[in-house]
């Protein structure tokens, strides 16, 4: 039977298309994408392990289980199932990170490794939340110079609680929040409210800086 969650492994707690609003979609793997995996009574498969071309997962003793076509979100019953074929009664945890940058105005503004199910005002606070200077409601999504939502768009996936998954994210994307006015008591009010929903729906977070 396979645990949900990640355990142990836990460190810590704390979104190429637009998808539908209220519509669940998961992407498939890219090159890049990580993978953290628990493999109860093997160190060896214990371990955050980055997707290579293929896209696969190289594994020690293993070697290569291929991830064509499997959505990030199914990569928990998917490598139980392929690692089955090696391990008798194996008990498997696994879980998608991407590494993705939150720049602009944030506290620590850089490059993090987030599970995929993580809402976007965790991955705000992940970064140490907003700045007073912050204009949350102009917060945006972007790969290289695209945005991948307009503005309305993304503020409605925040508001119903949208994941980095759902949102299409992958390696490489970024989070930047924008510098707003110090007088604009509405956007402050903003602010608190989004930070106020992140938390309340809290989800395990992997944090891999560097």
């Amino acid at each position: 039977m396979i645990k949900k969650g990640i355990g142990g492994l836990v460190l810590g707690l704390a979104l190429m298309g637009t998808p539908l609003l209220g519509q669940s979609r998961s992407t498939p793997f890219q090159v890049g994408d990580r993978i953290l995996l628990r493999v109860e009574g093997d160190s060896a498969l214990s371990d955050t392990f980055t997707v290579v071309t293929g896209p696969a997962l190289r594994l020690p003793e293993i070697g290569e289980i291929s991830l064509a076509s499997v959505p990030r979100a199914d990569v928990e019953t998917y490598l139980a199932r392929e690692l089955g074929r090696y391990i008798k009664d194996a008990t498997v945890e696994a879980r998608a990170l991407i590494r993705i940058s939150v720049v602009g105005e944030v506290t620590r503004p850089g490059f993090y490794a987030v599970p995929i199910d993580l809402v976007l005002p965790d991955a705000l606070m992940l970064a140490g939340g907003a700045t007073s200077d912050a204009r949350i409601d102009r917060v945006s999504v972007m790969r290289g110079k695209t945005s991948l939502l307009n503005e309305g768009t993304l503020q409605a996936a925040i508001a119903r609680g949208a994941t980095l998954d759902e949102l299409g994210m992958r390696a490489g994307d970024r989070i930047e929040v924008p510098n707003g006015q110090r007088n604009d008591p509405e956007s402050k009010w903003r602010v608190a409210g989004l930070i106020l929903t992140g938390l309340a729906t809290t989800v395990g977070i992997i944090a891999l800086s560097k």
